[in-house]
């Protein structure tokens, strides 16, 4: 979803005016807004925690953090969210007494996805410069993190941290068992399924596309085309012993391979009352519960950008 230009002017001034983001954190992410076609209120902004994206990362700040926590706005899709920064800032300098904003305390979380993002009036041009400057080999580059206001994900899209391979214990240990083709989630299952589908994929099989995603990876696997890449992943990923090996592998894989529709084909078993949406929305807040206990290592891009985000409180 895209704002245009009046719904950006007008979801801004929300935004800017909210007393909840005084001397806070401000993150703003993709997703729904809810209050775009209805009536704009500050309670209804409130509210938009609890809607993906921004209940997922709500879900992941760390548990030592208990003061001072930041606040979380969907603004549509990449784009929007990116024009949404750069109008706060601006809208922000214009009129500094009428705003509650802290420039200093304002960030941005987008998907990589494979799709360049060109980015006006920022220290760096696009999403993929970003990426470049912000991740190595599937890692963090620590010393570059303060460089960054809008981070981007080490994975392809927020989904792909949904089945990341620490969290099958999650899986399993869930009191409603989730379902992957009529059968208990197996993520191993899922990255085959991921893998078999890379040659096929219209996304990756768009020229600029793929030259972009055989460059993020070429560290972990150097192909020239889709079908050597397919080939090599699998039987490398089927195997190998090396568990290092393996993670590197995956890590690669859902740095490329669109993850969406694989979490989206996690049902709910068969005595669950809800509805399948419903259903992994408690889970993804379950998965950002993981997280939320995990250490703020270069391999864990999303326990680090909180840690990063603690260090403006």
């Amino acid at each position: 979803m895209s704002l245009n230009s009046e719904q950006l002017k007008q979801h801004c001034e929300m935004i800017i005016k909210s007393r909840r983001i005084k001397k806070k954190i401000v993150v703003l992410c993709e997703g729904v807004i809810s209050t775009i076609e209805g009536r704009r209120s500050p309670q209804a902004y409130k509210n938009m925690e609890k809607m993906p994206d921004g209940n997922f990362y709500n879900a992941c700040i760390p548990k030592k953090w208990t003061q001072q926590r930041p606040q979380f706005f969907n603004c549509g899709d990449r784009a929007s969210v990116i024009n949404t920064y750069l109008n706060l800032l601006t809208l922000h300098e214009q009129d500094t007494t009428n705003s509650y904003l802290d420039p200093e305390r304002l960030f941005a979380m987008i998907d990589l996805d494979l799709h360049l993002q060109e980015i006006d009036d920022y220290s760096f041009a696009d999403t993929e410069a970003i990426f470049c400057n912000l991740y190595e080999k599937s890692e963090v580059k620590a010393q570059n993190a303060a460089l960054h206001r809008i981070w981007i994900t080490g994975l392809i899209h927020k989904e792909a941290y949904f089945i990341t391979p620490e969290l099958q214990s999650t899986f399993d240990d869930y009191p409603h068992p989730p379902m992957y083709q009529d059968n208990p989630v197996q993520l191993n299952s899922i990255y085959l399924d991921m893998a078999d589908q890379i040659s096929s994929d219209p996304d990756l099989k768009n020229k600029l596309n793929i030259e972009r995603a055989l460059d993020r990876i070429n560290h972990c696997l150097n192909c020239t085309d889709l079908d050597k890449l397919q080939d090599s992943w699998k039987t490398e990923f089927k195997n190998t012993s090396d568990e290092t090996r393996k993670q590197q592998l995956i890590m690669a894989l859902l740095t490329i391979k669109k993850a969406k529709d694989y979490w989206g084909g996690i049902q709910p078993p068969v005595d669950w009352s809800g509805n399948d949406r419903q259903f992994r929305e408690q889970l993804s807040l379950k998965i950002g519960e993981f997280y939320s206990h995990q250490s703020s290592d270069v391999k864990s891009h999303i326990p680090f950008f909180f840690n990063t985000l603690h260090e403006f409180v």
